[in-house]
């Protein structure tokens, strides 16, 4: 691996995709880095014909501009950081998602909605295709709501699984600003329809034990999250994980909510659905959905 974090920030003029670099700073991320910025041309007619190519290249001059642009915002709140600017045609999540392929960055970056009415429309959410597809964490940043001046508040799913402990690695491994607080929140499982026990007792045995598990893991991440000089609270109800996440990280007006990219396993997913999904499309703050890092 480079011993500087790569980050991958994708940029296209709209309010989100500002928001997104005035994130960076609330991200924990390290003095030193390399962050390349792409603007990506919506290219979803074919070709354009010789009459077209002047048009063309007016509009290629313009998201260079519009990449230069963002990169020099990018340096003026982070001096220390390696950035470039980019510009690609074609889809814009799948042209950010085979760049993060090509660079493999540590993070990709992203708004949580672009400027164009007719990508959304057609080919659904960048943002949520790029979380799906992307093989890297994905940050998708919200215009923060609360007072810029206050400490950052950071929101931390936790189920006990192997994902859940990438995010508290991830964060206790950032360099938070002063005054930065977590809250841990831990979904206990919903209790099994009593028709259904008879069925699968085994199985409502085993999550009793997990459940119990992890209840006893929340200490211990709040406690390894304080070491890292992070004062943590911890909450533990019996709700829908991505509803009692979402709820909370409103209530306590968090500044971003973590989530690993896998959960408990597949009777998780199958029975709660993809919480990072849901939270990613519907939390008022930003969020970051964890990957565990691989070997460049």
């Amino acid at each position: 691996m480079t011993d500087r974090m790569k980050i991958l920030l994708a940029y296209d003029g709209s309010t989100c995709a500002d928001a997104a670099i005035d994130d960076l700073v609330c991200a924990g991320l390290p003095k030193e880095a390399e962050c390349e910025v792409i603007a990506v041309i919506e290219n979803w007619l074919p070709p354009p014909s010789s009459l077209e190519i002047v048009a063309h290249i007016d509009r290629d001059q313009e998201y260079l501009a519009l990449a230069a642009s963002a990169a020099q915002r990018v340096r003026d709140l982070q001096p220390d950081w390696t950035v470039k600017a980019k510009v690609s045609a074609g889809s814009p999540a799948s042209t950010i998602i085979e760049e993060a392929d090509h660079w493999r960055p540590d993070l990709v970056v992203v708004g949580a909605h672009g400027r164009s009415a007719l990508g959304r429309a057609f080919f659904g959410s960048v943002s949520q295709k790029v979380l799906h597809e992307a093989n890297c964490s994905v940050r998708i940043a919200r215009e923060p709501a609360t007072d810029s001046n206050r400490p950052v508040r950071l929101l931390i799913g936790f189920d006990g699984s192997a994902g859940a402990k990438e995010v508290v690695r991830t964060i206790t491994a950032r360099h938070w600003p002063r005054g930065c607080e977590a809250r841990v929140v831990y979904a206990a499982w919903p209790s099994l329809d009593s028709v259904m026990q008879p069925l699968i007792g085994k199985i409502a045995d085993w999550i009793a034990e997990e459940e119990l598990r992890n209840k006893k893991n929340v200490d211990g991440v709040v406690g390894d999250l304080g070491a890292a000089g992070i004062p943590a609270t911890s909450v533990i109800k019996a709700e829908e994980p991505k509803r009692l996440l979402l709820s909370e990280a409103e209530s306590w007006q968090a500044d971003c909510i973590f989530v690993g990219a896998r959960g408990l396993g597949t009777l998780a997913r199958l029975r709660l659905g993809s919480v990072s999904s849901a939270v990613a499309a519907r939390a008022h703050c930003s969020v970051e959905v964890v990957h565990a890092p691989k070997l460049r």
